[in-house]
This record gives C-alpha cells, structure tokens and sequence, in this order.
C-alpha cells in the first residue's frame, strides 16, 4: 500500500505541476473559459465575470503550487485537504458541464490538448480516486527529504518564479502558444477540416465589412499588418499609443494595415479618430480574435497568408517589419 500511495502521490503531483503550468503559460485564455462557466447558461455568476483574470491567475499559481506540496509532504493536512475540495468541485463541474452540454471542452490543459467534457469527467474521476487514496491512506505520506523545514523554501521559490512567469506572460505574450494561430501558420490550410473532423481548426474567421468579404484579397497580400481588439471598448488606451508607432513604421515599409475587431462601426469610428488611423476594419467573430493574440489591442504580421509574427501592445517597438 505503502508503495501505491507513493506512486499515486508522484502521479498526481505531476499531473497538477502540468496543468497548472500549462494554464499559467495563458492565463488570459483561461479567463476566457472562466467567463464562459460563469456565464447566465452555465453556472449563473455573471457577477464573477469581470473577476475573471484574477481568479485565473490564483487557480493556475495554486494548482502548480499543490502540485509541488504534494510531492514534496510539505504541510500534510493543508495539501490533502486542498486537492480534494478541489477536485470534488471540478469533479461536479465536467459532469454539469458535460451531462447538460454547456461547455464543449474544459480548458484544462488549455489549447495544448482539448478535452471533450465527458474525457475531462473522467479524466477528474480517476483523479478523484487517486487522492481519496492518499486522503485515505494519509499515514504513508511522509515528507519527501528532511529536514522537512527546508520544504517551505522550495514552495517559496516555486511561488515566486510562478508570480514572475505569470506576470511576463500577461505583460507580453504565452511563451508557448498552443494556438490553431500560431506563427508560421499557414491560414488557408488551417481553414480546411483535419481527417476525421468536421470543423477546422481554424473558423468563423475573416475579413468582412459592409462592402463584402475582404478575406482572400488580404491574405493574397504580400505583406499585412493586423491591428487586432477584440472588444475596442475593453482595450488599453496605452497600447493603442504604442501600436500607432508601429502602424506608421509599417505604412512607410509599404505594408497594407488593416485592423480586425468584433466591435461595431461606431466604436471602431471612434478609435481612428481618436488615434488618427486612416486604415479600414473589418469585422469577424470575436472568439476567432481572442484566439489569435492574447492582447487587446495586439499586432499580426502576414504575409501571403502566412502569420509572421505576433506581439502583445506592449512589444510594438520588437514587431520585426521588412
């Protein structure tokens, strides 16, 4: 037993240092589905909404940070305690969501392996049993090394590293993206159903104004630079300063901007204005825009329907323009 516990221990251990690091490496994705389970149709605490950044990133730092407790024996009763009420609730959130079809994947490990909400229940009942077993059989947990005292350190650390990696990744972009647009990306292919699938993994995505669907023509250009905001009325006032830099620098290479937002004509109106652009938007799906940069307002260069580079507002000054 003594053996089970150990291995059942290690197992878990790794499996939440993952998942948290890989939801850590996103954290504004993963705010994203937050607000899609705290939605009207799914948990009904629309209340939480504008919250959900934060709560994403104290869940991500908290599982990693559980993660490593585990393995290391550090504070017995605190840590087994924790990932049971946490996998209890996550446990009866899959099975809602999966049982009245209300999130179609989880977001567990993020974009990096999508889970269909039955795959992610059971993925949670195993789980579930694992650490009722190391709940159960608390008595084989002991601390990894001694002198115990030096546990807390480790945890210390580990928390400052997940503080400053969070950070980074809010400030510029995820270190690894996961994406279906990631650079190099090839769009036109990524529009095309993969074998066996039905949809592509990229979709209602385009380019489309009141003058018609705009999308072949832009990614038959030579060289695009997308000013991409998903919501104008949510985006940062000092990124838009630090983009009309870069759009100026663009226009002088001879790139053709275009900007791509879900926001209407009167607000993308007022943005132009307000910054001088005199470049079009177009319109497309908001969710196909959250997906492509994880910044709002955020820059895309593409050439012949090839993504280039992507930068967060915060890095206009590094978008590489030939």
């Amino acid at each position: 037993m003594k053996v089970l516990v150990g291995i059942a221990r290690i197992f878990v251990g790794i499996f939440f240092i993952i998942s948290g690091f890989i939801k850590m490496n996103d954290p504004v994705g993963f705010s994203y589905k937050l607000q899609e389970y705290f939605g009207e149709d799914v948990l009904n605490l629309p209340f939480l909404q504008p919250f959900a950044l934060g709560i994403a990133v104290f869940v991500v730092i908290y599982e990693l940070l559980l993660g490593v407790m585990l393995i290391l024996g550090y504070r017995k009763k605190f840590t087994m305690w924790s990932l049971l009420l946490m996998i209890v609730f996550f446990t009866f959130l899959t099975f809602y969501s999966a049982y009245f079809n209300k999130v179609t994947d989880c977001g567990c490990f993020g974009d990096a392996l999508p889970l269909t909400p039955w795959q992610s229940f059971w993925k949670d009942v195993v789980l579930l049993v694992l650490i009722l077993l190391i709940f159960i059989k608390g008595k084989f947990f002991k601390p990894l090394f001694e002198p115990a005292t030096s546990h807390k350190w480790i945890v210390f650390l580990v928390f400052i590293a997940c503080l400053g990696f969070t950070y980074h990744v809010l400030m510029h972009l995820p270190a690894i993206d996961f994406r279906a647009y990631k650079e190099g990306t090839v769009i036109r292919e990524g529009m095309k159903p993969k074998k066996g699938e039905v949809i592509p993994p990229i979709h209602d995505f385009g380019f489309y104004s009141r003058e018609g669907d705009a999308t072949e023509e832009i990614l038959n250009a030579d060289k695009v630079l997308l000013v991409v905001a998903y919501n104008l009325s949510k985006s940062e006032n000092q990124g838009w300063s630090n983009i009309k830099i870069a759009v100026k620098k663009a226009q002088e290479k001879g790139y053709r901007v275009v900007g791509l937002s879900a926001s209407g004509p009167q607000e993308t109106n007022q943005v132009k204005e307000t910054y001088g652009f005199d470049f079009p938007f177009y319109f497309t799906d908001e969710t196909a825009i959250k997906t492509i940069v994880r910044s709002n307002p955020g820059l895309v260069t593409i050439e012949k329907g090839v993504i280039i580079q992507k930068v967060h507002y915060n890095d206009a000054d590094d978008l590489e323009l030939k």
